[in-house]
């Protein structure tokens, strides 16, 4: 998902960080009602940052990248995953990666766009007590598919706007690279939230994990 700096115009880039700024402040109210997304954000962010630190791979005209989004989103909750993107990708550039400074609200809407689509897609219902639906793997790869499909559509929109031309089969063999990554990380979540639902009776977990908000078989 990661867009090199140089092939979008600063323009462009302008009007990206201001659409990104502005999703992050529609999460602030749900953080006024509930302060726990606070430490939630900050948690997401540093999961976020291990992840894309631990493994990425150039492949076209972008990056494979463990990202862990639908992860962070089961675990934390929904606005939580949004601002820890954003802090994630903020710490990582002033960390590990400078030259993605110009690009922050590039590679944040390419991350938070999807989540957009997954939680009001199909994510919420797992959360909601009078849906009941329930949390398996098939859940978790209908989620991961709509977001990793959402993640490669913004690719593909940020190369469509390029300076720079970029074949379309650069572009698809990007996402066809992505495909085992999905697989991967739908996986990990499964296992993930599988794992910490065993802890779910202990005040930590409750409070700062959705554990208790999904429906297990």
């Amino acid at each position: 998902m990661h867009i090199e700096v140089g092939i979008i115009d600063p323009v462009r880039i302008a009007l990206a960080n201001a659409a990104a700024l502005s999703v992050v402040a529609s999460q602030l109210p749900a953080v006024v009602r509930n302060p726990l997304v606070v430490p939630k954000a900050l948690v997401s962010a540093v999961v976020f940052s291990a992840l894309m630190q631990a493994w990425h791979l150039p492949v076209g005209p972008s990056e494979l990248h463990l990202i862990g989004a639908t992860t962070i989103y089961m675990l934390f909750g929904f606005a939580p995953a949004m601002l820890g993107f954003a802090l994630g990708l903020v710490l990582q550039a002033f960390l590990f990666e400078p030259g993605d400074i110009p690009h922050l609200g590039v590679n944040a809407l390419s991350l938070m766009v999807p989540m957009i689509a997954v939680h009001y897609s199909f994510g919420r219902r797992l959360f909601d007590a009078r849906l009941r639906d329930r949390f398996n793997l098939g859940k978790v790869l209908r989620i991961d598919a709509v977001y990793y499909a959402g993640v490669s559509a913004m690719v593909g929109f940020w190369l469509m706007i390029s300076n720079d031309a970029v074949a379309f089969s650069d572009w698809a063999t990007w996402v066809a690279a992505y495909f085992p990554v999905f697989l991967v990380e739908a996986f990990i979540t499964f296992t993930a939230v599988s794992v910490i639902k065993g802890f779910r009776a202990n005040e930590l977990v409750s409070r700062m994990t959705e554990v208790d908000r999904l429906t297990f078989a």
